[in-house]
């Protein structure tokens, strides 16, 4: 993002993980740690109970952070952009800025002012349901720390505006001071165990590995250069939602899906059910039998990490190698010998040798990954990136003396609805996300009969006054209805979820909540608003 510069806007951690230890204050916002970090969420909690560090939590629901929270600001959901703007104008009308900082290291600071100034706390309270008092008690915990650590997830993201969202949390960030200095910054906590190693190796549409953009014409020459090849394309290609919407219209013909499940993990999820139906061909490879699946004309086995070697880069931006515990199953190979099998036969040779030689290549062509070397990587507990030589020890936290772009850019956003709004006819807003026992689309945790014990069923969460106009108890099956469609779920009842909200998961093929969310886009990120749409509820 433009604040915080291309290793920012990957959607890495600036700061590492073992900073959370020294933090005196962490702000939380988006992202229902405990349930779907554990790890991390240990570490602030360990802050919190041993070091006396502060907690804010921004959240619509009362998750487990918030229990433990000196601060809960529980907002409406949608509403992040008015939120970190009134807690900018409260930190600018009382002084709480760093001005060194600003002066030294920023630019664009008369813009940022010159919009949150229409922020002022009354606004923001009547925009975000949060109490002033709160608001003013978390822009100073926040503020006058001289460690503090952004950390968000994708209740931050999966917004029409989770593109200014993130750069909203930038400029608090810039504002404070709080960012290029050792457990401070903005940290993005990621979704699944190896996706910030597949954005990082290019499993995104607009660049190369390393974030190094198509429309570059001295990258994409490098490129063809090492693969000997010519006329890489220099258009950015599509997301996962635009092919499923390819899919659709029968501009995209086929398909070759690995480790990803979108007949469930897509927004709208009959439409893009019938959108792989329309396809030419379709091939998935995957550890377990998957919905996607169903629809394919080729399945594949894949293999599960303990089968294979490999590097995985974690949140932190960490590189860590993974060893072969254990010879593949009959009839299975490495994905890397499938992947350069079928590129042979379809007339372009690819012929590596190993995971090893692989890396090789990487860093080679990476920047970020010079240094990243595999014989380094078997004698350490891992590097993190940017390490551009052999002899650098890798980048613990980002932006140390300067951002990468110069001058870090105050970029101030305007408060702007989700895309659908509660009304007469579905006057409930529905938010969806996840439960611990259970990890995205239940591909492997399902198979797991301890889990599924403890998370076997979708339930729809439901504030009690809600509950109670609709003569409804817990347990009790309710007909939930958006504009894509209907489900019928068993109720929760908890004060955790705000009046008039509701709160479903993903995880399950059947009773799947993306079967109702919207698939509205942000126009930057091409993320979905999977955190907001508006449903009816009536009893069954």
């Amino acid at each position: 993002m433009a604040g915080l510069a291309a290793s920012f806007g990957s959607g890495a951690m600036t700061n590492a993980i073992r900073e959370m230890d020294d933090a005196e204050t962490f702000f939380v916002i988006g992202s229902n740690t405990t349930e779907q970090h554990p790890l991390i969420a240990a570490r602030i909690i360990e802050a919190v109970h041993r070091k006396n560090a502060g907690l804010v939590v921004a959240d619509p629901r009362r998750i487990g952070l918030a229990k433990l929270a000196a601060v809960h600001l529980q907002h409406r959901v949608g509403t992040d952009v008015p939120l970190l703007n009134g807690m900018m104008h409260i930190i600018l009308e009382e002084g709480w800025e760093d001005v060194p900082f600003i002066a030294q290291r920023t630019e664009n600071i008369d813009a940022l002012k010159a919009i949150v100034a229409a922020y002022n706390p009354k606004r923001v309270t009547g925009l975000c349901g949060v109490d002033e008092e709160l608001l003013r008690k978390a822009a100073e915990m926040y503020a006058k720390s001289k460690k503090a650590m952004i950390l968000y997830a994708m209740g931050i993201t999966q917004h029409i505006t989770g593109t200014d969202n993130v750069k909203t949390l930038a400029n608090l960030a810039m504002l404070t001071g709080h960012v290029g200095f050792p457990s401070t910054g903005v940290n993005p906590l990621r979704g699944q165990n190896n996706v910030q190693g597949a954005c990082d190796m290019g499993a995104l549409p607009n660049v190369y590995t390393g974030y190094q953009h198509v429309h570059d014409e001295a990258v994409t020459r490098k490129f063809e250069k090492a693969w000997e090849v010519g006329g890489l394309s220099r258009e950015p290609g599509l997301t996962v939602t635009e092919m499923v919407h390819g899919a659709e219209a029968g501009e995209v013909k086929g398909l070759y899906i690995l480790g990803e499940n979108p007949a469930i993990s897509e927004p709208d999820a009959r439409h893009a059910a019938r959108s792989l139906k329309k396809l030419e061909f379709l091939v998935v490879q995957d550890i377990f039998m998957t919905e996607t699946a169903h629809y394919a004309q080729v399945i594949l086995p894949a293999l599960s990490f303990a089968e294979k070697a490999g590097t995985f880069t974690n949140t932190e931006r960490r590189v860590q190698l993974s060893r072969q515990a254990m010879s593949p199953l009959k009839g299975c190979m490495e994905e890397w010998k499938v992947f350069c099998e079928i590129s042979t036969r379809a007339g372009y040779p690819m012929r590596y040798e190993s995971p090893e030689e692989i890396l090789d290549e990487i860093n080679t062509l990476t920047p970020s990954y010079g240094g990243i070397t595999w014989k380094r990587l078997e004698t350490s507990w891992g590097l993190p990136w940017p390490c551009p030589d052999e002899h650098h020890p890798g980048t613990p936290f980002l932006h140390k003396n300067g951002f990468a772009r110069g001058l870090g850019h105050f970029e101030p956003k305007e408060y702007i609805p989700p895309a659908e709004i509660p009304d007469d006819e579905y006057p409930f807003l529905l938010t969806t996300g996840r439960v611990g026992p259970q990890f995205h689309t239940g591909t492997m945790t399902r198979k797991v009969s301890i889990l599924e014990r403890e998370a076997p069923r979708s339930v729809l969460e439901m504030n009690p006054e809600d509950a109670r106009a609709l003569r409804i108890r817990e347990g009790s099956v309710v007909a939930v209805e958006s504009r894509r469609g209907e489900l019928r779920l068993p109720v929760h009842v908890t004060l955790d979820i705000p009046e008039r909200n509701v709160f479903g998961t993903f995880h399950y093929g059947e009773g799947n909540i993306n079967e109702l969310t919207i698939c509205a886009l942000d126009p930057v990120a091409k993320i979905p608003e999977y955190k907001s749409c508006a449903v009816s509820i009536r009893r069954v």
